[in-house]
This record gives structure tokens, sequence and C-alpha cells, in this order.
């Protein structure tokens, strides 16, 4: 959760909002330059409010089971708020109990970093980025307050997908805090094995798509919503339905994201879903046939619509229980404060005898022991939903490559 320099890859995310929750390019950090950029992710936690808390239920979760095991399927967001870094209880525990954490990539693995670092044919991009596209780009470039030249060995479409990750910093988004990233430190803290469902290579390959005009298009596009501020409006709003837990609304994102007005649109969402999500349920199933419990956390879009994780895996022959899928207010209360260090090796071997100070049930860690601080509130407040979730999605939800065209 650490500020990098701008030349390294921190995170694999999309270019656009509806790609956040998909999982597809590489996103870069900056140090702010002056008083007038966004406060880094680190800073962004002195903000009051902003530390990390007990943490609450969000996403969304299903269990899927056949022969006799247990896997689960979560849908993510490749950005997050500082005090969404704690998974709540009820993904905690279905993490803890599985053997396998699978992730669209792991973006620590070495493979990956050398891929997303790899620099982009000179000529390709020169004449992808040429014009009036140049200098647009430049612009968004100094408004996120992104060095001169920082992002220019990048392939021209992530030269774009990396400032999309940084549009909702102003609103306490950061890719140092996405979903994916959290989850793979807590499973590498309990030296629990991480699997890549997919490679850097094909993903970039997802994005990039099958000519440079389809790619000079991309980020037109791209330029155009963040020129106009309608991204980092959309980010924000997907950002609120992941964290309700609101799979109803979020099936009926073609009725709402205003992301699928034109064939080209369509296109790159028919090969960031649709197109990916048969592999990456191959993945899943390789992985539950070989004995372990698996712990999918992808792209909180794969798991929507006809070709949605869920449905595909019911399709193998498993059987698929919603566990997480309601949207609901959440509370969080703060951390509890640390109690004293450890009893010395002398004291243990006396019999355990607690620190002066510690209370609790015997064998309690030292951190859950009631202090000054008082007793810590229940980390999620159950009782009625936030608002109440339609009954039933639109069969316009069920693809998000929708067929008619959304209107503005």
């Amino acid at each position: 959760m650490r500020d990098i320099d701008f030349s390294a890859p921190l995170r694999l995310v999309q270019r656009m909002p509806r790609q956040l929750l998909a999982g597809a390019c590489c996103v870069f950090t900056f140090t702010a330059a002056h008083a007038a950029c966004p406060p880094s992710a680190i800073a962004s936690l002195e903000k009051p409010g902003t530390a990390p808390r007990n943490g609450v239920d969000r996403g969304m979760l299903w269990r899927i089971e056949r022969d006799g095991r247990t896997s689960w399927l979560y849908g993510t967001i490749h950005v997050g708020r500082g005090d969404w870094v704690r998974p709540g209880p009820t993904i905690q525990k279905a993490l803890a109990q599985s053997d396998t954490l699978a992730l669209e990539i792991d973006s620590r693995d070495e493979a990956t970093v050398r891929a997303m670092a790899r620099p982009a044919d000179p000529e390709a991009v020169a004449r992808v980025l040429s014009g009036e596209r140049a200098r647009r780009l430049a612009r968004q470039n100094s408004e996120a307050c992104v060095p001169p030249g920082a992002l220019s060995t990048l392939p021209p479409i992530l030269q774009v997908t990396a400032l999309a990750g940084l549009v909702a910093r102003g609103d306490g988004l950061y890719p140092e805090f996405g979903v994916d990233e959290t989850l793979a430190v807590s499973a590498r803290n309990s030296n629990k094995p991480i699997v890549a469902l997919e490679s850097a290579e094909a993903q970039l390959k997802v994005l990039t798509g099958e000519s440079e005009a389809e790619e000079g298009e991309q980020i037109d596009a791209a330029l155009d919503e963040l020129e106009s501020g309608k991204l980092r409006g959309q980010l924000k709003e997907l950002a609120d339905v992941w964290a309700r837990s609101d799979a109803t609304k979020l099936g009926r994102y073609a009725d709402w994201c205003d992301c699928l007005n034109t064939p080209a649109e369509q296109r790159l969402m028919k090969r960031l879903l649709d197109d990916r999500n048969p592999n990456l349920a191959d993945g899943i199933e390789r992985l539950h046939a070989g004995g372990k419990g698996v712990f999918a956390a992808v792209g909180a879009l794969h798991m929507i619509g006809a070709q949605g994780l869920p449905t595909l895996m019911a399709a193998r022959g498993f059987s698929v229980t919603p566990v997480l899928v309601d949207a609901q207010a959440q509370t969080v209360a703060p951390m509890a404060a640390l109690g004293a260090p450890s009893p010395s090796p002398r004291a243990a071997a006396r019999g355990g005898k607690a620190v002066k100070g510690q209370r609790g049930q015997k064998g309690a860690p030292a951190a859950a022991a009631k202090g000054k601080q008082g007793k810590a509130a229940p980390a999620a407040k159950g009782g009625k939903a936030s608002a109440k979730a339609p009954a039933k999605a639109t069969s316009k939800a069920a693809a998000p490559a929708a067929k008619a065209k959304v209107r503005r």
C-alpha cells in the first residue's frame, strides 16, 4: 500500500469505470507534486474518517459447491477507499476456509511486472498518438499531476488507462486500495497460495483491440469522458453500487451505465466480459477439481448476466448459492486499540499469566482486549436494506454487451 515510482506498474485495472469492475490493465500512482494535486493514497489516510477500520461486508459473493467441496465467487472493484482495506467478516471467513486465492492476475508476479513494463514500439505510439489526440492526452496528464513523459513508453491505450485509474482520487478512490490487492495482502500474510486465472499478455490484447484505428477510437472515447468529468461520476456511482453489495442494480448495468452507445463500445464490452468469462470459469473449475477450495475474486461485472460466472458455473454442475448480493446499509466501528506486548518466554513458562491490563477470554489476542478506547462495536450492523432492490433484473441487463443501443 505504499507509493511507488511512476515508472513501475502497481495494479492491473481497466480503462473505464465499467472495466474497473471487470479487470484489464496497468495503472500507475504518482505522489502529489503540489497543493493542487490530490493527496497520495497514504496521505489520504490522514484525513478524518479515512483511517482503516473494522471491515464490513461489501461486494458480491456466491458460494459454489461440487464434489463435496466448497469454493467462492467474489465480485470485486479494482479501486477502493482507505476504510475498505479490511475485508468484512463474511469475506474473511470465506477466504479463511479456502485453500487458494484465485485472481485475474497476480500484480506482484515477476512475469506480470515484466510484461507491463515492456516498452511499446515508438513508431506505433507515434502513429496512434499524434496531432490533437496527443495534445488532449498531454492536457489530461497535466491535470492528473502526471510528470511530462512519465507514461510515454507505454502502449497508447495504457497511457489513457493510467489516467482513468487516477481520476477518482478526489473522491477518495485509489488503485492502491483496490479490493483484489488487499485480498492478495491478506492471503500472503496467511501463506495462502495465489493463482492467476489470466496472463498480463492476454489482458493487454483485450484492451488494444484488433487494429491501431480501433485503439485510437477507444482513446478518443476515454479522453471525451475524462474531459467532460463523466468518467469520474461513473466511477463514483459504480463504487457506491459495489459497496452496497447491490447486485440487482449492477445486473441492470446496461440500462444506466451510458457506456454501450456505439458499436465500438459494445465490441469492447464483449471482449472484456463475454469473451473472457469462459476462460475464467475453466480456471476456477480446474482448481476446484484438483481438490482445492477456491476463493475466486474477479471484477464484479464478470458476475452478471447470462454469461456471468455464477451462471456458467451452474451450467458446469456446481450448486450456486447467493451469499452477499442485496443492497444493505453499512456501518463500521473503529479498529480496537492494540493491547500490551505478549508475555515474555519466562512468563509463558510459568503458565502464560496475562499481562497487566489485558482482559477478555483466555487465549484471546491482546488486540481484542478492552482498553481505554472501550469495547468496539460490531463490525456490521444488521438491519433493513438501505434501498429496496427491484425484484427482478430486466432481460436487457442479462447481457452487458447489449444488442440494443442504450440512449444517453
